[in-house]
């Protein structure tokens, strides 16, 4: 069955980039017209240097926090039983479009350089008024399955409405099987109130997300005070009225149109208000134990350099800190508006955001020895990755790293990357 399955993917891969063919010589077209003199990011941000100093160190801790169980028992005894991620899963909102399908602005997100082998579209009727962020997978969470389902958790925020509406954030459960388009549903990331008397939304861009085990971290906004908060994906609730508020209404619950919430379990605080804060997240298994990578959060006009570091994962989630507090590792990079971002042995992947709306973004590879950019166009210019620059997902057991970029969602192999970087 197995390899069934990987010859399907081949296959739908061959097909996919049969159809965004056209797109992709106009892309790179695009992309010969910008010179390698014209890119802010030419010249080369060196190594990654390594941090060791505790005035470097220090800033990064984290503190948890932890929902008390009285308060998420008060919750469910209000809202009703929690359901799990099969039963959202089971009860869909909508389908995504096959790239094919998709609209030409739309695949203008895609990277250039290299290929997409997986791409798809958001209905706009469901995402209007809402920014892509951060993507993570059930690679993350074990071993490429949760139950039945390979499941891509997609992450966005409320980017106009009501003043209490903007900043909202939610996930979208998308399963992602082999040979059917794949189904999402909507659940509300929210955080208990009032004792679990009560909730309010989260307000996070989601720039970060990542499942491990049955848990999902995701970064939070400066507004919210913590760094992170956890949320048990075995502890999802049912919205009982469609409104547009969030928390406890007259007849029932409402996550602001979502079917589905889920309360936050824990949260994390970095050491002062001053202090970096988690931009973007990624799962590494290649060490021991498994650890979380962070980029730092960074405004799109600060200089740099920025800062990359990693925590480790405690060895037994289930009955203690999710999170060792002090960071096992930690370096600078001379890049800026680093979005993205994982690590795989001792390289680290950087997606580096377009300086404006009709520019390409950057993808480097850098370690403690140097780095290097993908370059693509006859002029081998390193505008060739998606111009926003979300989140990078590696899927260890395909290969595969997934991404999103204003309405598509897409993957590429890791592989393909190195061989971009090695032209």
């Amino acid at each position: 069955m197995k390899h069934r399955g990987r010859h399907r993917r081949r296959r739908r891969g061959r097909a996919l980039r049969a159809t965004l063919a056209g797109t992709a010589l106009a892309l790179t077209a695009t992309a010969t017209m910008i010179s390698t003199s014209q890119a802010t990011d030419a010249d080369d941000p060196g190594a990654l240097k390594p941090l060791t100093a505790a005035a470097d160190t220090a800033p990064l801790r984290l503190t948890e926090h932890t929902v008390p169980g009285a308060d998420l028992n008060r919750l469910t005894a209000s809202m009703g039983p929690a359901v799990g991620v099969g039963a959202v899963l089971a009860d869909p909102d909508g389908t995504l479009q096959d790239a094919g399908e998709c609209t030409e602005d739309d695949r203008r997100a895609l990277p250039v350089e290299p290929a997409v082998t997986a791409a798809y579209c958001w209905p706009e009727r469901d995402t209007e008024g809402w920014r892509a962020g951060a993507v993570t997978t059930s690679g993350d969470a074990d071993d490429g399955r949760w139950g039945a389902h390979r499941v891509v958790l997609s992450g966005w925020t409320r980017a106009t409405g009501t003043p209490a509406e903007q900043g909202l954030a939610r996930v979208a459960f998308v399963a992602a099987d082999d040979g059917r388009a794949p189904r999402y549903t909507w659940a509300l990331l929210a955080v208990p109130a009032d004792g679990g008397r009560d909730l309010r939304g989260l307000g996070s861009d989601v720039s970060g997300m990542v499942w491990y085990q049955d848990k999902l971290l995701v970064t939070a906004g400066r507004g919210e005070g913590e760094a992170l908060y956890v949320y048990d994906l075995d502890r999802v609730q049912r919205a009982t009225v469609d409104a547009v508020t969030v928390g406890r209404v007259p007849g029932g619950w409402s996550a602001a149109g979502a079917r589905y919430v889920l309360p936050a379990v824990a949260s994390y605080a970095t050491a002062d208000a001053g202090a970096p804060r988690p931009g973007g997240l990624a799962l590494d298994r290649g060490t021991a134990p498994d650890s979380l990578v962070v980029h730092e959060e960074t405004a799109p006009d600060e200089e740099g350099p920025t800062r990359l570091w990693r925590y480790a994962f405690g060895p037994r989630p289930d009955r203690g800190a999710l999170l060792r507090p002090e960071p096992v590792a930690a370096y600078e990079t001379e890049l800026t508006r680093v979005r993205g971002v994982l690590a795989h042995g001792p390289d680290w992947y950087v997606s580096r955001a377009a300086g404006t709306a009709d520019e390409r973004g950057t993808l480097w590879r850098q370690n403690t020895e140097g780095a290097d950019p993908v370059r693509c166009g006859a002029d081998e210019t390193y505008r060739c990755w998606s111009g926003p620059a979300t989140s990078l997902s590696y899927w260890q057991a395909t290969g595969d790293v997934w991404s999103q970029s204003g309405r598509m969602l897409f993957a590429l192999p890791l592989a393909a990357v190195d061989e971009a970087l090695e032209r």
